[in-house]
C-alpha cells in the first residue's frame, strides 16, 4: 500500500505579519512540543521555547546568529553557546533539524514519517519543503539496518528549484 507524503512549506518571501489563526497554530504547536517533552523526561525551557517559537514562525532556516539577534530585538543580544544549546535539545527531541548544506536550522514538522524527513530546498527563492511519508522512512530504516549502521539523524536534503520557480519561467 502506497502513502502519501506530507510537505510544510516554509516561505522566506511571505509577510511577517500573523494571522489569528496563525497565532493559534503556533500556540498549539509550542503546546504539543511541551507535552512531548513532558513525556520524554525534558523541559522546555523559557529559552528552548522562545527558540523555538523563532524557528516555527520564521520562513526560513535561521542561522544560530540571526537567532540570537531576532531573540534579542534592541537589547543586548543572547549569548551565542546558548541558543546552540537551546538547538541541540530541540535536535534531540525531534523538534528541529539542521540545514547541513545552509548550516542553518528549520523547526520540525512531522507527517506520518517520524524521525526521517527530506528538505526540499530552492537554491533560486530559498523555499525550504519538509517531505515525510511512512514509505520513506521504511526505505531508510531498512537501508542502514542492512549497513549495519547506527544513524544521529535521518535527514536527507535536497536541492533544486521548487514548483513555482519552474513555472515563473526563471531561468
Amino acid at each position: 500500500m502506497a502513502h502519501t507524503a506530507a510537505y510544510k512549506h516554509y516561505q522566506p518571501n511571505e509577510s511577517v505579519a500573523r494571522s489569528p489563526s496563525r497565532s493559534e497554530q503556533t500556540a498549539r504547536v509550542l503546546a504539543q512540543s511541551e507535552a512531548m517533552c513532558r513525556a520524554n523526561g525534558a523541559r522546555l525551557t523559557r529559552i528552548r521555547r522562545n527558540v523555538l517559537e523563532v524557528l516555527y514562525t520564521s520562513h526560513k532556516p535561521l542561522g544560530a546568529y540571526e537567532l540570537a539577534d531576532l531573540l534579542s530585538p534592541g537589547t543586548r543580544r543572547m549569548a551565542p553557546i546558548t541558543v546552540y544549546r537551546a538547538l541541540d535539545f530541540l535536535i534531540e527531541q525531534g523538534l528541529a533539524h539542521r540545514l547541513a548544506s545552509q548550516n542553518a536550522y528549520i523547526a520540525t514538522v512531522h507527517g506520518d514519517g517520524g524521525d526521517t524527513c527530506a528538505f526540499l530546498i530552492c537554491e533560486e527563492c530559498g523555499d525550504v519543503s519538509e517531505a515525510t511519508s511512512r514509505d520513506f522512512a521504511d526505505t531508510v530504516s531498512g537501508l542502514v539496518s542492512q549497513a549495519g549502521f547506527r544513524p544521529r539523524a535521518k535527514v536527507l536534503e535536497i536541492t533544486g528549484r521548487c514548483a513555482h520557480c519552474q513555472g515563473a519561467g526563471r531561468h
